[in-house]
Order: C-alpha cells, then structure tokens, then sequence
C-alpha cells in the first residue's frame, strides 16, 4: 500500500513538472528546423475550407527558446493556423511562443480563398508563415491552387429547412424525399442549369433534379463534382445527355471526357470509393453517355426501368455496384468497369441488356464480389420474390475477370424468361468448391462453346491504377468475333480485323 501511494506521489510530481509554464528562455536566434519548407495545400474550390495540413517545428539546440512572433506575411491571410493547441489572434498572430530545447510543435494550416484573391495568370494563392523578424527572420511558404466552380445546392425557407424531391410514397402513404433540389433553366447565379458547359467546374450540394420533360446536356470536358451523400436523379420522362469526346492529347487523355467524381480533391481521395452516392435514372428517363469517367461514388449508374446507351466510358471504385440495372434497357460500347463492393456490373430483375467489346473487372478485397451478375428476380425484405423477364442478356468480345474463382454470377427464377447470352468473351469461372459445379446455366463456359474462354490471364496493365489496357501476351488477343467488332477502341485506335476482346485494342505498355 505504501509503496502504492509512493508511486501515485512520484506520478504526480512528475505530471505537475511537465506541465511547467515558467522555464527560462532565450530569445530564438533565427535556427529553427521546419519538416517542409513550402506546405502545398492540395486544389480547392472558391471559399470551400481546405482540408488540414500540418508543419512541425524543431528546435535543436540545447536551450528553451521563446520565439517572439509567428505570423503571416499578409495581414489579411486568407489562411488560418493553430499553434500547439493555441489560436493566437484570429488564428493569425501568435506571440511569444516557447519551444523547449531539443522539442519541437506542431503548426496546423488551413484555407478558405476565392477565385479573386488568387494569381489571374496561374490561379495560386499564396503567403508564408514568418518566424521572429529582421536579421532572426525566417519563413515557409504556402501554396493553393484555388477553382472557381459553379455551386449548386438545395435553399432553405424561411425556417432554415432545406428543399427536398419527392420520390413516390412508401406502403403506408406517407411521402418518400431526399434531400435535394430541381435543375433551374433560369437560376439568378448559375444561368441555365440544364447544360453544364466546360467552362467552370459544377459542385453538387444534395440531390439535383432533372425534372419531369428537361433533359440535361453536358458538354465535353465538363467537370462534376459531388459533395458526400449527394448525387444526381433524372426523374421519369426526363433526359441526361453526356456528349464526351476523344481527348486528341494522349498525355492529357481525360482532357474532353466529361468527369464525375467526388469533391475532396485531396490525392488520398484520388481513388476512394463512396464519396458520393450515385446517378439514378427512375423509371421512363432516358440517358446516352458518351465518354465519361464516374468515379467513387456508392453506385455509379442505377438504371430502374429506364433507357441508356453507353459507350467509350469508365466507372472506377464504386462502394457497392459500379452500374446497377433494374428490369432497364441497355446498349454498352467499349465500357471500361472496375472495382466495386458487390459487382461492377449488376444486371437485376430481368430487362435487356447489351454489351459489345467490354471490359469489366473486380478486384475488390471480399469474397463475395463478382465482376457480372444477371438476374430475373430479387428477394423483398420479407423473403418474398419479385420477378421480371429477362429478355435477354447478350456479350459479346468482353472480358469478365477479377480476383475471385467465380466473377460471373447467374442467378435464375424459373417462373420468368432468363435468356442470357455469351460469344467470344474472355470469363474467370474455376467453379470447383463453389456448388456451381452442376449448373447447366455455365455450361456454355465450363465447355468453352461459342468461342468463350475461361480463366486465362488477360494481363492487364495495371488493375489497382484503373488501367486495364492489353497487349499482345494478353489471352484476350485476337479472339474476338469480326462480326460483332465495333471500328476503333475506347482511345480510338483502329481495331485489328480479328479484333482483340474488351474495350482495348492491344498495345505496347508504355514504359
């Protein structure tokens, strides 16, 4: 007990010496240590916060120091910073600041700018945290590069609720919303919302709406961004148009893609999935898609009875399904999908559905993802079924591939029509151990009919950057059909006469 009461003492008194405020210091003499010398805060949008960033200062030498100012070199900085815990004046002045012999702090740095207070020329915005002044000055840059964006969200009323879009009712009348807002043709800020241009970047608050007979037209090269839970609902009736184009600069290949993505422009978000939710098109829209890459969102493309082309298009790192069709109609064309939760491509409750030279792939880190899954029917909450006829499932020239056994999933009701169709597509299915071994459904690849191959290597490129080009050591070269060969690749290349299979004509890796 004694012994106990001891060390609570010694504990105490040591604790009360580390937390000491009044050691002597000398005046800091200009020989600071800085983990960087210019702090680069990644891309932001016009008076959108920064993320948090981070410098840590060394004192090296054997004296407790007190340097006598840490400020920035414009008065009015649109930067901010916390010292060691403490905020200074308005987050801008701190003075007197002690720093223990051989210790070092902690600087935290963020940003809020607009387009206006960065460089015309380059649209940078910068400053420098100063140390002390005159002969004992010393400094560390700071660098943004700030884009003005046009900023579409839902308003409030006078309450302060946020506007939401109705979506239909649930089973007992009551209505079902989402928090978002309608696409205005004459908004006071943004002029007409239904055709997003290339000029400025758009950056969605919530749910925008394309409402009942509008069609939304984006154009080549537009850049779109979605804030966390937010995404885009083309509502029945309604239209969306993407008209992406072939970039003709090969080291800037996205430069005339239209791009939807996430609005944390960080690089460690550069490939998270889940940043945003998804692109519903409801029941009785409509949608042609040419050249674009969706990326991170929670669902790429939810399709509910609805009408999509698609082609010479990328959807990367979805949380749960890269494109999810319901009882839809689809035509697909040099399609590139990577990496989701569930599947990257999930053709449910029947419909009918084409693809032509795609490239689908899944190598998500669960043993329970496939790359393809086509059904007629899916199970309700109460175990009940709902079936729908599918009408027909056709590929043809694609590649289906991805890190488990099986990356092609079947999934039957017999009651209702389930007409799929394979000819000429490069499959991974080692059904062995997997209780699909007497399925008469793959037979079709379990005997390698119609041209079909089975889990030979496709050697993509680089699977984990998204890059899932071919050459010529690929299984997937040379095999497709001339029938069904579409002219030129999803960069444009002109396909061989006995073309290659999945969006990619083959080619040299580049070094």
């Amino acid at each position: 007990m004694r012994k106990s009461i001891y060390f609570l003492f010694i504990g105490i008194v040591l604790s009360m010496s580390s937390c000491r405020k009044d050691f002597d210091t000398v005046a800091s003499s200009g020989k600071l240590e800085f983990s960087k010398d210019t702090i680069y805060l990644d891309t932001v949008f016009t008076n959108i916060g920064s993320s948090t960033y981070t410098l840590k200062v060394y004192n090296r030498s054997n004296k407790d120091i007190k340097i006598p100012k840490i400020q920035f070199k414009k008065s009015d900085s649109k930067y901010r910073m916390m010292v060691d815990g403490m905020t200074g004046v308005n987050g801008k002045i701190f003075n007197n600041v002690d720093l223990l012999a051989k210790d070092s702090l902690f600087i935290f740095i963020e940003t809020t700018a607009s387009a206006a207070d960065a460089n015309p020329t380059d649209f940078l915005y910068t400053d420098e945290i100063q140390f002390d002044s005159g002969s004992n000055l010393q400094k560390v840059n700071l660098v943004t590069l700030v884009k003005d964006a046009y900023f579409l969200f839902p308003k409030k009323d006078a309450k302060g609720v946020k506007e939401t879009l109705l979506l239909g009712t649930d089973t007992n009348g009551d209505e079902v919303r989402v928090e978002g807002f309608e696409l205005d043709e004459n908004d006071p800020v943004n002029g007409d919302e239904f055709h997003f241009t290339n000029k400025k970047p758009y950056v969605i608050y919530g749910y925008a709406g394309i409402p009942q007979g509008k069609t939304l037209q984006i154009d080549a090269g537009a850049r779109v961004h979605f804030h966390s839970e937010s995404g885009m609902i083309v509502q029945p009736n309604a239209a969306i148009n993407i008209s992406g184009t072939l970039s003709p600069d090969s080291k800037n290949p996205q430069e005339n893609e239209v791009v939807f993505e996430g609005d944390r422009l960080e690089p460690e978000f550069e490939d998270t999935p889940g940043q945003w939710g998804t692109i519903w098109m409801r029941e009785g829209s409509q949608g042609s898609i040419n050249h674009l890459t969706l990326k991170n969102a929670t669902v790429g493309l939810l399709l509910e009875n609805s009408a999509l082309s698609i082609s010479n298009s990328q959807i990367y790192n979805s949380a749960n399904i890269g494109i999810l069709a319901r009882t839809a109609t689809v035509t697909g064309e040099n399609l590139v999908l990577n990496t989701a939760g569930q599947a990257s491509l999930a053709c449910s409750m029947g419909g009918n559905y084409q693809f032509t030279h795609c490239t689908v792939n899944n190598n998500w880190n669960s043993s329970k993802q496939v790359s393809v899954l086509v059904s007629n029917y899916e199970k309700n909450q109460d175990e009940s079924i709902t079936k729908a006829d599918l009408v027909q499932a056709i590929f043809r020239n694609c590649i289906i591939y991805g890190s488990n056994n099986v990356e092609l999933f079947l999934d039957k009701e017999p009651s209702a029509a389930f007409n799929v169709s394979f000819e000429n597509c490069l499959i991974k299915f080692n059904d062995f151990g997997t209780g699909l071994a007497k399925n008469i459904l793959y037979d079709f690849i379990r005997n390698e009919e119609s041209g079909n191959i089975k889990n030979k290597d496709p050697k993509f490129f680089k699977q984990n950057q998204n890059k899932l080009n071919i050459d010529e050591t690929s299984a997937a070269f040379q095999k497709g059909n001339t029938l069904y060969r579409i002219p030129t690749d999803i960069l444009g290349v002109i396909r061989t006469v006995i073309p290659d299979l999945g969006a990619y004509q083959s080619a040299a890796f580049p070094k």
